[in-house]
């Protein structure tokens, strides 16, 4: 792109030393750098790009954008000084890939618990009816049948604007992304120009970095204040009315407001639901009229997730008529309330849930459903070095199973016997046990359990690693979990 059509985007800026005609690609990581192109400089929490603008350049980059004037040689190179780099590299990236979101229509879902599974309805319904499409979050991002492995949830800006390239360069339609608080508060998704906004729940996480539940649910309210600010097209906020943050994001929002329930009225409403074993059933009110929906994901918290997910659809244009076949043979999200497929007398479920209001929901899931006679034995962890106040309400959730297994998702570098000791605080029986080896504390599960008991083993869903130290080492629960299960019942 032409240096001088690229730089348009920045208003406020101060140009010093030689532009080059043409900008092949931007970066704001210095070991990426190519020849001939545009670094930008971001100020992280642990790293500054400033410090590394000097490899960029050994690397061939031959425009850098600071906060701040650097030393450089203005006879080869230019430095473009901007008030804030992280507002810039947004404008930049827009730019510079063509403003992809203008050209796709694109779903985004945020709230603390239900993020993958609503994306993953919405992506997997819409495959089912031959569009294409890309899904981003936790699993990373897939675009068509093509998957790229991110580092977060919610990418970072330029990652976001390349991947939204790609997946219009590759005739892609409809764009489902999970939208962290940490993403919209750091400005991860700026540019974007969303269609949906999807609002799922809010209870307590991320309070080592919000510090608190109000800045926890106003960083997510960024992404419906943002949306219908600009009126060129319908947009429309779908919002759970049965979190009291819905009052909030409904006053944020420009857009037009669908509500989703099950205990008041909404505009999409579930009701007379029943929960079985491998399925729910209940009935949809919606403006269509009334509908039979079975589901092959279990508890209250998917059938909110079946709600905005099918909301979501409909004021995209899709009819509900057309949509509630698709669920009846739609299968479990993996990792979330996946059912293990082993030969065993006992069902075994493995969740990421790593909250308290997502242990609290999986434990409801389970009761709902399981008989008098069936035990149910949960492993619930939470990670190092994070939220710690949330570990006695997670203790507190899980006593609600007959017997309770803490260990540990991830310790990273914290001690793992403090991670149990403030776990173990909320424990309101003496129903459980503290291993903090994860691997024995699954193994110590299923040697529990009977005959016809329910294993929820949460925390990590289907992450492939654990972080020990700052190190990552292959682990995978479900693998685990069918290792033992064929030891404890050989037959």
């Amino acid at each position: 792109m032409k240096t001088t059509e690229l730089l348009e985007c920045l208003k406020i800026k101060q140009v010093i030393g030689h532009l080059p005609n043409q900008i092949k690609s931007i970066h704001h990581d210095s070991r990426n750098v190519q020849n001939k192109s545009l670094f930008v400089c971001i100020s992280g929490f642990t790293v500054d790009g400033h410090d590394y603008y000097r490899d960029a350049l050994k690397k061939g980059a031959r425009v850098i954008v600071a906060n701040r004037s650097l030393t450089i040689d203005l006879e080869k190179n230019a430095l473009i000084i901007v008030p804030d780099t992280i507002k810039a590299l947004a404008k930049l990236a827009n730019t510079f890939y063509h403003f992809p979101s203008n050209k796709l229509n694109i779903f985004g879902v945020t709230g603390t618990n239900g993020k993958t599974t609503v994306t993953s309805l919405i992506h997997d319904m819409l495959r089912k009816l031959n569009q294409k499409t890309a899904v981003a979050g936790t699993n990373g991002m897939l675009i068509n049948k093509h998957y790229f492995q991110t580092a977060n949830t919610t990418c970072d800006v330029l990652t976001n604007q390349q991947l939204l390239h790609r997946a219009y360069q590759e005739g892609v339609d409809h764009v489902i992304m999970e939208v962290s608080s940490q993403g919209l508060s750091q400005g991860r998704l700026s540019g974007i120009n969303f269609d949906v906004a999807v609002f799922t729940n809010l209870s307590q996480d991320h309070l080592d970095y919000h510090h608190t539940m109000e800045n926890y649910g106003y960083a997510k309210g960024i992404l419906f204040a943002q949306l219908g600010n600009d009126m060129t097209s319908p947009k429309y906020a779908v919002l759970n009315c049965d979190d009291p943050w819905w009052k909030t994001y409904n006053y944020f929002t420009s857009a037009e407001v669908i509500t989703y329930s099950i205990y008041t009225d909404a505009i999409f409403r579930a009701t007379n639901i029943n929960y079985h074993t491998d399925t729910t059933e209940f009935t949809l009110q919606s403006p269509e009229g009334k509908h039979l929906i079975q589901s092959n994901l279990l508890g209250e918290f998917n059938v909110y997730n079946t709600l905005a997910a099918l909301a979501s659809l409909y004021v995209k244009g899709y009819s509900i008529t057309t949509l509630v076949p698709l669920l009846r043979g739609m299968s479990t999200i993996k990792g979330r309330m996946e059912r293990i497929n082993v030969e065993a007398p006992v069902t075994i479920y493995i969740d990421y849930a790593h909250t308290p209001d997502a242990i609290e929901k999986c434990v409801h899931a389970v009761r709902s459903s399981k008989n008098s006679e069936q035990q149910l034995i949960m492993v619930v962890g939470t990670g190092g070095e994070r939220d710690k106040e949330k570990r006695p309400l997670m203790g507190e959730k899980a006593s609600q199973a007959d017997t309770v297994i803490l260990t540990i998702n991830d310790p990273r570098n914290e001690d793992s016997n403090k991670i149990l000791t403030d776990m173990e605080k909320g424990m309101l029986h003496n129903n459980y046990s503290l291993i903090p080896d994860r691997k024995q504390a699954i193994k110590q599960a299923i040697q529990l359990s009977k005959p016809g008991d329910i294993i929820v083993i949460a925390g990590k869903g289907r992450e492939n690693y654990q972080i020990i130290g700052d190190k990552k080492y292959p682990h995978s629960d479900a693998s685990l979990a069918i290792e033992q299960v064929k030891i404890t019942y050989p037959d």
